[in-house]
């Protein structure tokens, strides 16, 4: 497979390779999303906290991990550590934050080879992370308890046999959490009924929940476009005005009304059970 010929591969290439090194990045994505997960996206920390509850949380010496205790301590054996793959990883930021959290066992692909890379630099405890490619990539059968997808579901040249996949890999009682937008790589549907995934999701059998949260995206843009601001003279002075620029033009849509915009967009969260 030419992977130059994937969805915006030589882009994320890229993107990934600044990422780690750009100061002035991740402080825009800390003050932006309230931490940095390296987003080229939507996925704030309050957004990524919709993800803890359906985790089972790692117990240790007959209590729940709490936030802030080192989770790998070797004087509290493990009674039970979740696992939690996310599809499209990046460079891992957002699972290295869920496993911080709750002592998951942490799990990511992406075809990004600069951001594995950097993934695997920054997480090595309970860790995985592979290149791979989106129907090129399995894993064993039943082996997750939680299962992610923010803004990747659409890299599926065929989604309904990709659910089929991500069904078998989760556990009986998993949950496949997803951010999923249309209106720019997949097209705008009349409701979240209606779209490629929930499609996909019907055709394999599984039961979902799903918030529109295309209010709070219009309002996330909104947030992001003044972060971009506030650190432009930063991004020029380390040279990066190219990311600059992309992120004035990713954000130039809520220079519309929201009426707008919402005729153009759609963001949704589906809460997925096997």
């Amino acid at each position: 497979m030419n992977k130059r010929e994937l969805l915006f591969y030589d882009a994320y290439e890229d993107f990934y390779t600044m990422a780690e090194s750009s100061r002035v990045f991740q402080a825009y994505c800390i003050d932006a999303f309230g931490e940095d997960f390296s987003q080229d996206g939507f996925s704030d920390r309050k957004q990524v906290d919709l993800i803890l509850p359906y985790i089972p949380f790692a117990r240790f010496g007959g209590h729940s991990y709490q936030d802030g205790e080192n989770p790998f301590s070797p004087h509290k054996p493990t009674e039970y550590v979740a696992d939690i793959l996310d599809i499209g990883c990046g460079n891992g930021k957002m699972l290295g934050y869920l496993q911080r959290r709750t002592g998951a066992s942490i799990h990511g692909f992406d075809y990004s080879e600069q951001a594995i890379k950097t993934a695997r630099k920054l997480f090595s405890k309970n860790a995985e992370f592979q290149v791979g490619v989106i129907g090129n990539i399995d894993y064993p059968e039943e082996k997750f308890d939680v299962i992610i997808s923010m803004d990747t579901m659409y890299f599926a040249r065929d989604m309904a046999l990709f659910v089929t996949q991500i069904k078998k890999w989760l556990k009986r009682d998993g949950v496949f959490f997803v951010g999923y937008q249309e209106g720019d790589v997949m097209p705008r549907t009349s409701n979240a009924e209606n779209t490629v995934l929930a499609s996909a999701l019907v055709h394999n059998g599984m039961e979902y929940e799903v918030t529109d949260i295309t209010r709070q995206t219009y309002e996330l843009l909104a947030i992001k476009r003044k972060a971009a601001m506030k650190f432009q003279a930063a991004f020029e002075a380390e040279g990066q005005k190219k990311w600059f620029d992309m992120l004035m033009g990713q954000t130039e849509c809520v220079t519309e009304p929201y009426e707008q915009f919402k005729e153009r967009m759609a963001r949704y969260i589906y809460v997925v059970r096997k």
